[in-house]
Parts: structure tokens; sequence; C-alpha cells
């Protein structure tokens, strides 16, 4: 159990101290609730720190339930299986993408401002969030940063399942977990304190994130 998402943070800089202060490192959270984990992590460590967007897509009927998630940079992840599954048509899964991506373009607006993106190539590229469920999010972010050609993407994460570190570790060139509980229930049952995230969270977080770097 996690008291906070700020002790969580700090525990995976324990873990992953062999970065400390390197310039090399960008630690990117994922908006809204791995971003003041890693804030934590990466001051933790004296290394540079910026947001990624991801959008879980949520089942129309079920919004909990993700049968995928989009990224800024126009990736899109689909679970397939579930999606037969659930009998989703064309139509359902055109119009959850459609608005998510809606979603992606605000946040970045409201987040950067004018700031563009930080820059990830040739650089070790640190990845965190809160947890992993299901994984749809951090393959999409994982996905949509290899087109951006970093040395190495580490996804760092305080709880995620066994199946979404799993898949994870397919495609990221290393995954840190710190917990993988069994039955894993939900990210929110590891931690003391999950109160959520608003957009004036993320933006003081990020209030120190210089214009380019």
């Amino acid at each position: 159990m996690f008291k906070s998402r700020f002790q969580a943070g700090q525990l995976l800089a324990d873990r992953l101290s062999r970065f400390r202060g390197q310039p090399s490192v960008l630690v990117l959270g994922l908006a809204r609730g791995g971003v003041p984990v890693a804030r934590a992590f990466a001051d933790a460590l004296g290394v540079s720190i910026d947001v990624f967007l991801v959008r879980k897509l949520g089942v129309p009927w079920q919004p909990e339930l993700g049968f995928g998630a989009v990224a800024e940079g126009g990736i899109c992840v689909l679970d397939s299986a579930l999606i037969q599954d659930l009998r989703l048509t064309r139509e359902d899964i055109e119009e959850v993408v459609a608005r998510e991506e809606r979603e992606v373009q605000r946040r970045s607006r409201i987040y950067r401002g004018a700031r563009p993106s930080a820059d990830v190539a040739g650089r070790d590229v640190i990845v965190v969030d809160d947890g992993m469920a299901m994984g749809s999010t951090m393959l999409a972010a994982v996905r949509a940063l290899q087109k951006r050609h970093p040395r190495r993407i580490i996804v760092a994460v305080p709880v995620g399942s066994r199946a979404s570190c799993e898949a994870v570790s397919a495609e990221a060139d290393e995954v840190v977990c710190l917990y993988s509980p069994e039955p894993f229930y939900s990210v929110g049952t590891w931690y003391e304190d999950f109160k959520e995230v608003d957009d004036s969270a993320v933006q003081d977080a990020l209030a120190t994130v210089p214009a380019s770097h």
C-alpha cells in the first residue's frame, strides 16, 4: 500500500537511482494521475520532466472499462478481443476515439500553452504513471514515443498487474514495477490517498518546466 503518489514517486526514484543527475534523462508523466508521481520522481533524481498525453478509450456504457487508448501523435491502441466480445461497432469506436483525441488536444493547450513538447530523440525516456491495470494507455505512450526515436524507453510504475507489465515489457526497453499484486483489482486499491488529479494540479506540477529542454 502506497501512502500517496508523492511517496510512490520517491520510492521509484530509489529503485532507479542510477539515473540520478543525468542530463540525457527525460521523465514523462502520463496525465493526469502519473504527473504527480513523475514530479516527485524527477525531483528526487534531479532530472528533466514533462507531460505526455494519453487517453483511455472507454466502453460507451461502461467508461471505466477501456477497450484501448490514444496518445498524442495520433497513436491508437485497440483491444481487438474485447471489442469483439462486447460487439462494439465501428461507429462506437470512431466516436470514442474522436472524443478522446479532442481531449488530448485540449489538455495539450492547457498544460503546455505555446511550449512545444520535449524533444525525446536520443534520450533515455522514463515514462511514469501511477499504475497499470490493463496497460493499454502505457502501450499507446510507448508506441507513440518510439516514433520520436529516443535512445531507450523505460516504463516506471509503482504498481501494475502482471499481465500489463508483461505486455508492456514486450515493447519497452525496460519495465520497473515496484509491486505486482494478484488479484489486482484496480490502481487505486493500492494507495491510501488516491484523490483525483485535476488540470490545475497538473499545471502546478509542470509550472517550472522550461520552454525548451
